[in-house]
């Protein structure tokens, strides 16, 4: 549950979400699964306006959408990996490739354009370090122009959330 419900006034690149809209994003970052009804209870609104609130959110794709959550090692991913990548061009042409390829593989469930030493940041899950391992020799390695891979074995997650208003 939520530890409280948003108070403020928030504007998203001209979309405008008000405190109510904010409990709502609250609650169903929490649980997707709650109802409208459920909703309509705990920030003292009606199902009508909770509803189209709702569907707006989603039309503005402020709600891109909803998702069941894993735990990765109950599925046999286990295993999870950062990896670092740098590459040798830095075309547009050669970033495009590389992001088609990287899209293409089931194993990486994130992946961040970043500033500094590399060019990208991939989360990689995997069923332990075998699978990994030919995950990283025969898929990644084989993608034209890549550079560097500095592979980083997460060995505990401490925080885990998606949540991003509370």
């Amino acid at each position: 549950m939520p530890k409280e419900i948003v108070k403020e006034q928030t504007t998203t690149t001209n979309l405008s979400i008000d405190s109510k809209d904010l409990s709502i994003l609250a609650l169903l970052q929490y649980n997707a699964r709650i109802t409208v009804k459920e909703i309509s209870e705990k920030i003292h609104l009606s199902t009508t306006p909770v509803h189209e609130r709702i569907k707006r959110m989603e039309n503005d794709g402020i709600i891109k959408q909803y998702v069941t959550l894993l735990d990765h090692s109950k599925v046999k991913r286990g295993l999870m990996v950062i990896c670092y990548v740098s590459l040798k061009a830095h075309s547009k042409n050669a970033g495009t490739k590389f992001i088609n390829a990287i899209n293409e593989m089931n194993e990486i469930i994130e992946c961040y354009s970043i500033s500094g030493e590399f060019d990208f940041m991939l989360k990689v899950v995997e069923e332990n370090m075998d699978s990994y391992y030919n995950f990283h020799v025969n898929k990644l390695s084989q993608i034209e122009n890549i550079g560097n891979v500095q592979s980083v074995f997460v060995m505990g997650v401490i925080k885990d959330t998606v949540q991003l208003v509370y």
